[in-house]
């Protein structure tokens, strides 16, 4: 019988048919090229000997093999190596199974995967031929022109140059070492981002730490991480997202961002925060909190933007602060818009409306600058408009006023002042601190007055003064106020202002890190290991079971 096939079915056929290829090549079947003896057994032939076999695009070496025709798969032994004719992809190892069907190789002990300038060590490796993806587990390292990553398991994505290692993965890098349990490894650009908790420790001892996962260039050098931690000999710097550019030396960071300068016992916080740390200067914005560590207090400065430069330049050193600047410390406090803090003399400058509040003082003027010595405040300089009010035993309000100010304090409390220009003075007389006699009002070019407890003792007055004393009886608005007088306590800012500024979270000193993981682990034996022990020699089947 003579069957014929229309024209219409055989046009059917070559479009059904895979364009650019033909059936010889879509074939799977492996071939034998050559082996210096080929002997059958039963189920499969024998192959011994510079054996050389072939897969499609793939050229398959071994010393012997085991080929199952009839499965399409075969047993590699010693010396194996695979070897694509297209793509620069080597495989070597002590033994192996291919199986054409599903073109998955299986290569165990002496792993060694080639792709150009990546290799990939290990004792087990499944190479999937049809997806170009490798697998490998119980160990790996991967080693390519920069770095040497290791790991317990990982896949190598061929496609993409993606490595994907799990568990204890450790990247080693000339400038750093990286510890973490999840890293994807791109071979081409060499960037690596990892996810959940990331450790790094540079070749300078300065660490590196991510909570939540970090991305690294690592020919750029550039890193971000997140819930990030840098710390080095000389600063602390940390973030919610924190971008580190290590040939830079800059820093930038997100959301509760913060930097320490361990020198100078400053630490900054913010929203968002800029870190150049050769040039030592940094900018805060956002809710920005100073806190200055001294060795029995701390003095805490609230803002809306700092800046901070720490030159190795004693007349550099400064800290910037402006916009609703407020400052707390256990014996004084104060508010200002704008704020110059001078790092080599302790000198801290407060411009545009600044009120100082100090136990029982309030002192403000168009500009003010102070001194802390030895932790407390030693002195203070104001300018214009300065006006100063002290209160008594019996809350009654002690004022002066001048062109200029200087106010020196002794454990806290202010001991002297010194009144320089259309100087007036208004304090209340007292009997037995007890009762208020009247108040003394007295206009002169220099006052200077004496204080102790915070109550004055004793004056002195320049040429000429002119004063009156005004009895209790005739005191009233008027004549019981300097001109200017302003009692603003109520504008007084404490530590409850502070923290509901920005409430910061201190760091945990306890954060895990892998580097505090011994590398060495200690694995049990097992029974049959110390059976061995104990009785060397013996037969498992003759000795005792343990208890």
């Amino acid at each position: 019988m003579n069957i014929r096939f229309s024209p219409y079915f055989l046009l059917l056929l070559i479009f059904l048919t895979p364009s650019g290829t033909s059936w010889a090549q879509q074939s799977s079947t492996l071939e034998i090229i050559s082996a210096d003896l080929l002997q059958g057994a039963s189920g499969f032939e024998r192959l011994l000997g510079a054996v050389k076999m072939k897969h499609q695009n793939s050229l398959i070496y071994c010393d012997s093999a085991h080929f199952y025709r009839g499965e399409n798969r075969a047993q590699l032994f010693g010396r194996v190596r695979i070897e694509d004719e297209k793509d620069p992809i080597t495989t070597k190892s002590s033994y192996a199974e291919y199986d054409g069907n599903t073109k998955i190789a299986k290569l165990r002990k002496n792993v060694v995967f080639t792709n150009q300038k990546t290799t990939l060590y290990t004792e087990f490796l499944d190479y999937n031929r049809e997806t170009n993806v490798a697998n490998y587990f119980d160990k790996g390292k991967v080693v390519d022109s920069v770095n040497v990553l290791t790991s317990e398991t990982g896949i190598y994505e061929i496609n993409y140059e993606r490595i994907s290692f799990q568990q204890d993965v450790v990247l080693v890098n000339p400038d750093y070492t990286l510890k973490t349990n999840d890293l994807i490894y791109l071979t081409v650009p060499k960037t690596a981002q990892t996810q959940g908790l990331t450790n790094i420790v540079s070749k300078e001892g300065y660490n590196l730490d991510a909570q939540n996962g970090s991305f690294y260039d690592t020919q750029k050098k550039q890193f971000r991480f997140f819930d990030g931690l840098v710390e080095t000999d000389e600063s602390r710097v940390k973030a919610d997202e924190l971008f580190y550019d290590e040939l830079e030396a800059y820093y930038e960071g997100k959301k509760d961002v913060r930097v320490f300068n361990k020198e100078r016992k400053v630490e900054v916080f913010g929203d968002v925060g800029k870190y150049w740390e050769k040039r030592k200067y940094s900018e805060v914005f956002g809710n920005a909190l100073v806190r200055r560590y001294f060795e029995k207090d701390t003095l805490f400065m609230a803002a809306d933007t700092l800046i901070s430069h720490d030159n190795e330049q004693d007349s550099v050193k400064y800290l910037l602060a402006y916009h609703g600047v407020r400052l707390v410390k256990s014996d004084l406090s104060g508010k200002a818009d704008s704020l110059f803090y001078n790092y080599s003399d302790s000198s801290i400058q407060l411009f545009k409306d600044p009120v100082m509040w100090n136990q029982k003082s309030q002192i403000s003027a168009d500009s003010m600058v102070f001194f802390i010595a030895n932790e407390k405040l030693d002195r203070v300089y104001m300018k214009d408009k300065a006006f100063a009010i002290m209160t008594d035993t019996l809350l009654n309000f002690n004022q002066m006023k001048g062109r200029k100010m200087t106010g020196y304090f002794q454990e806290g409390q202010i001991q002297k002042l010194f009144i320089e220009g259309n100087g007036e003075s208004l304090y209340y007389a007292l009997e037995a601190d007890t009762l208020t006699q009247g108040v003394n009002r007295i206009l002169s070019a220099t006052i200077e007055l004496g204080f102790e407890d915070g109550y004055i003792k004793k004056s002195n007055f320049g040429i000429r003064p002119d004063g009156k004393f005004i009895p209790v009886q005739r005191i009233d608005e008027k004549n019981g106020q300097l001109e200017g007088f302003k009692w603003r306590i109520g504008d007084r800012p404490n530590r409850k202002d502070i923290d509901e500024w920005r409430k910061v979270i201190e760091i945990d000193p306890d954060l895990k890190t892998f580097f505090n993981d011994p590398d060495v682990r200690l694995e049990m034996p097992t029974d049959e290991q110390i059976q061995k022990a104990l009785y060397p020699g013996k037969r498992m089947e003759s000795l005792p079971n343990l208890p």
